[in-house]
């Protein structure tokens, strides 16, 4: 049995039932009708709740994001929550692929973890590397225009996965047109 599928197999939903609160938190930017991809989704939530709040169906796609060919200009939307598996060569790669994904205007609502919360250790990877600060991320995404990054420590209540006070960032940004 794979990594992933060993993480999964629990009854319990290992990252809660309810959407990323950062993501729900960021309603007031999606429309009906408006395209959604939630990247490396686990068991669904963020891309359940995406699906609803915007009365549409769901379709799920199994995909090794090391070798996915990520759609050109597809979406409206791209949520990447806490897609911190990834090292810097495969960061990048998946960065990449998120740039791709959107349409010119779309959104990209990206949240994870900051260097602090190994020191937390209330989720997340224990790789240093894997975590982002505000420089990578602006760096990263500079040819996007920046609506919102910030970094801030919350306690957080996500399932068993994610639960405590942890050491946030949030990014909002826009493909340019």
């Amino acid at each position: 049995m794979s990594f992933w599928d060993e993480r999964y197999q629990g009854e319990a939903y290992l990252f809660g039932e309810a959407p990323n609160a950062f993501l729900a938190a960021q309603a007031h930017r999606l429309r009906p009708g408006m395209s959604a991809l939630a990247v490396a989704d686990g068991e669904g939530r963020n891309g359940v709740w995406l699906a609803e709040a915007r009365g549409t169906t769901l379709r799920l796609e199994e995909a090794d994001l090391a070798s996915w060919a990520w759609p050109e200009g597809q979406f409206d939307v791209v949520a990447a929550i806490f897609i911190q598996f990834a090292g810097p060569d495969l960061r990048d790669q998946i960065f990449a692929g998120l740039k791709r994904a959107l349409k010119p205007g779309g959104l990209l609502l990206l949240e994870g973890y900051r260097p602090e919360q190994i020191a937390y250790g209330t989720g997340g990877p224990r790789v240093p590397e894997n975590l982002y600060t505000e420089a990578m991320l602006r760096a990263a995404f500079s040819d996007f225009e920046i609506l919102e990054l910030s970094a801030y420590d919350a306690v957080i209540k996500e399932g068993a996965g994610h639960s405590g006070q942890s050491a946030l960032i949030d990014l909002v940004a826009r493909r340019p047109v």
